[in-house]
């Protein structure tokens, strides 16, 4: 109740204000026109006329602006779709070397006997392929023996501890964490002691 009281008083208190202000406008007003006789020199005409021709000139130079703005805006716009389109164009790029070695030795398989052969060329195009990887900033967690951390880790399972030191600690990883220019791209799927 005292707070609707208040507000009562201030907005009558307001109400005032505003009237005594539009009061002595309105003389101001009248006392301007008296002393002119009600009408405008020709002083006050010219100065009209360069407050017209300041405002016609600072509305043009708004548009200007807007336009320029909306312009630029669409710009960005457009510049934005096609980076976004093209973002992984770079990594796309150095993964098709990595293609065309799968392609060579999904060829050889048909046509090889000795196994070692095929694990040393399976082994180099792996290579191949994390190096590539590392080079556009790719780094696998190391999770294994480390504390858990749930902003790391995704605790797929808990298993009883092989040992007293590994309680709380990351036994196995299930799937690979990953950081991308050390920011975090892929919580590692771990096994934890308990």
């Amino acid at each position: 109740m005292d707070n609707n009281t208040n507000l009562e008083n201030e907005n009558a208190d307001n109400m005032a204000q505003n009237e005594e202000m539009d009061e002595a406008l309105s003389n101001v007003l009248n006392a301007d026109d008296s002393r002119n006789g009600g009408e405008l020199s020709e002083s006050n005409d010219e100065e009209v006329e360069k407050l017209q021709a300041e405002v016609a000139e600072l509305k043009d130079k708004y548009l200007r602006q807007a336009a320029e703005f909306d312009n630029f805006r669409r710009r960005n716009a457009k510049e934005r779709v096609e980076l976004i389109q093209t973002a992984g164009k770079d990594t796309i790029e150095s993964l098709l070397v990595v293609l065309d070695d799968v392609d060579r030795a999904s060829k050889t398989l048909e046509n090889i006997t000795d196994l070692t052969v095929l694990k040393e060329g399976i082994s180099l195009v792996f290579n191949k392929f994390r190096n590539i990887m590392q080079q556009k900033g790719l780094r696998a967690m190391d999770a294994v023996n480390e504390e858990f951390n749930p902003d790391l880790h995704e605790a797929i399972t808990e298993i009883p501890a092989p040992t007293e030191k590994m309680k709380g600690k990351v036994i196995d990883v299930v799937e690979a964490g990953y950081y991308l220019n050390d920011k975090l791209i892929r919580h590692a799927k771990v096994v934890v002691g308990k």
